[in-house]
């Protein structure tokens, strides 16, 4: 069995999908994307493709390897998010070919299903009590939220506040038996970050995110040292090097997404990594059908496995949404705020090939907002 031909397709709202295809039939489906650099990545899905196209789908970790390690210029990314889908791809033919999901591939299941999150507010989130209770009545367990919006460099008494009453109105909606975490988004600085955690503490979120940059991720120690709540990050972090960092600061909670940080393979190490540091995995997905049943497998898997993210429903989903690619939505359906785990070969979803065909190059590259503080320095969006 050799490999063919590989294609891309930048879908509504702003995803990239790439297909697989085999010599005998067998098509693999993966998700490569950069969010406002699908052009960008794309570009890159094709240039790893020259050194798949013709060789055997099935050594999964060989053709990691040769497209992590075999240039000059590694990592980062754009070139991790596009080994990320080419993985994918990968595995899922290697599951289709054998007959078994992902998950018996990577040692069998560990649980029979995987607890959700659902996002609630957008970027400057207010009415969060009717938002969180709204999720609750649909069966989630679960929900984050944005702490806020733009944030002053150095935070205010009434943006303390603004963020503190969320939480609280966030508390009294789901109680005691539900959770709820608060996105930083990296909009805070490190002191910024310090100052507000004790806040949140009396509301017991079940961990704040990304509370200060990647590129400051030296100064996590001081934050996680100090804080009161379980600290998580790890959406910007590519790979066992760069995460390595972020565990000897005394992370919580590892976000690794599955589209960014070279995919099933190299997620998978950075699970058993974390397990080594007692830290748990929470999978970041903000993204589409493809990373969402690609982080399944692996959360079916691994044992130190907290949470899922999952865009279902998202307020910035806007003319498409997961469910919108699938043959068969049933795989991304939820039960009690919990997505079920199948027998279905592969990633364990159909992806509507035809609808994908169609929806190709139909929008305009998706780009973030530039968010700009009063001095013209920039602010995290």
């Amino acid at each position: 069995m050799k490999i063919t031909r590989v294609e891309t397709f930048a879908v509504p709202p702003r995803w990239l999908l790439c297909r697989v295809e085999t010599d005998d039939g067998v098509v693999g489906w993966g998700e490569p994307m950069v969010e406002g650099r699908a052009a960008t990545v794309r570009t890159a899905v094709h240039e790893l493709a020259e050194l798949l196209v013709g060789q055997d789908p099935l050594r999964i970790e060989d053709h990691w390897q040769t497209m992590t390690k075999g240039s000059f210029y590694r990592g980062g990314p754009v070139l991790s998010s596009a080994v990320a889908g080419l993985d994918q791809a990968l595995w899922d033919i290697a599951g289709k070919v054998y007959g078994a999901p992902v998950y018996q591939l990577l040692g069998g299941p560990v649980r029979d299903r995987v607890r959700a999150y659902t996002w609630v507010g957008g970027d400057e989130p207010d009415q969060i009590a009717e938002a969180v209770r709204e999720q609750v009545e649909a069966g989630f367990t679960a929900v984050k939220m944005n702490a806020g919006g733009r944030m002053n460099r150095l935070a205010t008494v009434r943006d303390i506040d603004e963020v503190v009453t969320r939480a609280a109105a966030a508390r009294e909606a789901l109680g005691d038996d539900r959770d709820f975490a608060v996105d930083f988004h990296g909009r805070f600085t490190v002191a910024n970050a310090a100052r507000l955690l004790p806040h949140l503490a009396p509301y017991n979120p079940l961990f704040v995110e990304e509370p200060v940059l990647p590129e400051y991720t030296h100064r996590l120690r001081d934050l996680t040292a100090s804080s009161p709540v379980p600290l998580a990050l790890g959406e910007r972090l590519y790979s066992r090097t760069d995460v390595l960092p972020a565990l000897t600061a005394g992370v919580a909670v590892l976000q690794p997404d599955l589209s960014h940080a070279g995919g099933i393979s190299e997620v998978r190490r950075i699970a058993a990594l974390a397990e080594t540091f007692d830290v748990l995995l929470a999978p970041h997905c903000p993204l589409g059908p493809v990373s969402l049943a690609a982080s399944l497998q692996v959360a079916f898997g691994t044992p130190n496995f907290l949470i899922q993210e999952q865009s279902i429903g998202i307020h910035y989903n806007v003319g498409a949404g997961p469910l919108d690619y699938l043959l068969d939505t049933t795989p991304l359906r939820f039960h009690d705020g919990h997505l079920v785990r199948t027998a279905v070969p592969g990633l364990g979803i159909e992806v509507d090939e035809k609808a994908v065909r169609a929806a190709d190059n139909t929008v305009a590259d998706w780009h973030n907002p530039l968010w700009r503080h009063t001095d013209g320095s920039f602010a995290e969006w």
